[in-house]
């Protein structure tokens, strides 16, 4: 295949899921000014419904500017070859040849970064403040970045210096190795995020004793849910919106309640929050999400094997000979489709998660506080409760709010 056809693939494939993520965030903005379904109408007043629409329209615009400049800066790249650019420029720096995909993947990182900074201010400084979410201070911003940064360093860095000397190593059949070790990283990373990747940003504190910690002791006893690591964390310091997450394995699982999800929801709400973690922990549906990745995973590394030391693939970008870093960009746009088709198939198990974890909650608990709870959650983060159904489809990994509520009323 010829140079010019493969940039021209190259550029069909950027093109094509510009063009989708565009229709499906013009759709659901239309859509989210019609008049909600009768179910939900008990959720916003006139004028707070009014307000979530003017937030919906303000993201989704927000949405295809960013989306836009990114596109269109990757293109004007790729025509203008800046791959063959930044190949000649990293080869004829005296660089450790070893250290020199991690040198072209951190330049492209941080270039990306500090183009799209205006648009990361604006959004946190702009729009979530201008509709009263935002409780970022600017040196708070400034920290997590520098953090972000600090981490990506070093674990970033680490997994791609693996990844390059595996493939000098091993050649095409580095993908078995390379799958095996980010598998166990992955089981690392589910076992002990909340306990060292989350306090880096947040402070953890145990929740204290109470009537909160006694209805869910109460609950969790109920239904065999050992729930000795119950933790709150101080997301109130960066926004107003709340959230819930359950991590960790055995004596590692922690569940992790937002402050600002104490301050929202009564204490029924909250325990119904937490019936419905138990739920995805009872169905063993993290288990399940992580064998899925894995797999997904070893599919992605198997295909890669095939492309990355495709000569012609470098060549198609301007750099004179094969370059194992240049492909694997090359590759991540390659596999745009498929990864397409992946994530699809993923938020429909995820989706059918939500819909059992549910169903275990309304079992165990009742649907009125979860349904209640997810109401107050979706009015005070003003959610489009109304999205388009080719969003939901591409990509919602929840069903929507009014799905959620019709499946637990169902009798």
């Amino acid at each position: 295949m010829a140079a010019e056809q493969i940039k021209l693939i190259i550029i069909l494939i950027l093109g094509f899921s510009f063009l989708i993520n565009l229709i499906t965030t013009l759709l659901s903005s239309k859509k989210a000014s019609q008049p909600l379904p009768k179910e939900l109408n008990d959720i916003y007043t006139e004028s707070s419904y009014l307000e979530s629409i003017r937030y919906i329209l303000t993201n989704a615009n927000f949405a295809i500017i960013a989306s836009s400049v990114n596109f269109i800066i990757l293109i004007m790249f790729i025509f203008n070859d800046g791959f063959a650019l930044l190949d000649f420029f990293l080869n004829a720096s005296n660089l450790y040849p070893a250290l020199i995909p991690l040198y072209f993947f951190g330049i492209l990182y941080f270039a990306s970064d500090i183009i799209n900074l205006p648009l990361e201010l604006y959004a946190q400084f702009g729009i979530e403040e201008k509709f009263g979410f935002n409780k970022m201070t600017l040196s708070l911003f400034i920290t997590d970045k520098l953090k972000s940064y600090l981490l990506t360093i070093v674990f970033g860095g680490g997994i791609l210096y693996i990844l390059f000397y595996l493939l000098h190593t091993f050649g095409p059949n580095y993908w078995i190795y390379f799958w095996v070790i980010i598998s166990v990283v992955m089981l690392l990373l589910n076992m002990f995020y909340a306990s060292i990747f989350v306090p880096f940003f947040n402070k953890l504190t145990p929740l204290e004793d109470g009537e909160l910690k006694n209805a869910i002791e109460s609950y969790s006893k109920k239904v065999d849910f050992p729930v000795d690591n119950i933790f709150v964390i101080d997301g109130s310091k960066r926004s107003t919106k709340a959230n819930a997450f359950f991590s960790g394995f055995g004596k590692k699982k922690k569940i992790v309640l937002y402050d600002t999800l104490i301050e929202d929801l009564t204490n029924d709400e909250i325990v119904s929050v937490l019936a419905h973690e138990a739920g995805h922990f009872k169905k063993k549906h993290i288990i399940y999400s992580l064998l899925a990745g894995v797999v997904q995973l070893g599919i992605i590394l198997y295909l890669s094997s095939f492309i990355i030391f495709n000569e012609q693939l470098s060549l198609a970008l301007g750099v004179g000979k094969l370059s194992l870093y240049v492909n694997l960009f090359v590759f991540s746009i390659l596999l745009t489709p498929f990864s397409m088709v992946a994530s699809i198939l993923m938020s429909i198990f995820s989706r059918k998660n939500e819909y059992e974890a549910d169903a275990f909650a309304k079992k165990t608990f009742g649907s009125g506080p979860l349904i209640s709870a997810l109401k107050k959650l979706s009015k005070n983060n003003l959610s489009n409760l109304n999205p388009h159904w080719l969003d939901v489809f591409l990509n919602y990994s929840h069903p929507t709010l009014l799905q959620r509520i019709k499946a637990m009323d169902y009798k």
